[in-house]
């Protein structure tokens, strides 16, 4: 089995596409992810727009119609949600490992 190129995400990356499975604006994934992580995540407004761009050009997500007009709102794609998976099947592998071993 071959190893994707994109993996690990980063910790923002994971959450942003976490949050996606929901519709949502940068402002409420920025919330949600604080939520999320009880508060131990915070992104900023430029972190998560550059993230946002990155993610569109890779695209993992993609901005779907909204009632509003200042607001961009954003859905995980389903390639998005394959590396995801992937990352969150890693993720496991390696809390599989730690526990067997004990730790």
């Amino acid at each position: 089995m071959s190893r994707n190129p994109h993996l690990p995400l980063t910790e923002t990356t994971f959450y942003i596409l976490l949050v996606l499975t929901t519709p949502a604006h940068g402002y409420a994934i920025i919330q949600e992810i604080d939520r999320l992580s009880n508060g131990l995540v915070k992104v900023a407004a430029g972190t998560m727009y550059g993230a946002i761009e990155n993610l569109l050009k890779l695209n993992w997500i993609e901005e779907i119609p909204s009632r509003e007009k200042r607001r961009r709102v954003y859905k995980i794609t389903d390639t998005g949600e394959k590396v995801l998976m992937l990352e969150i099947e890693r993720l496991k592998s390696l809390v599989k490992l730690s526990s067997d071993l004990n730790y």
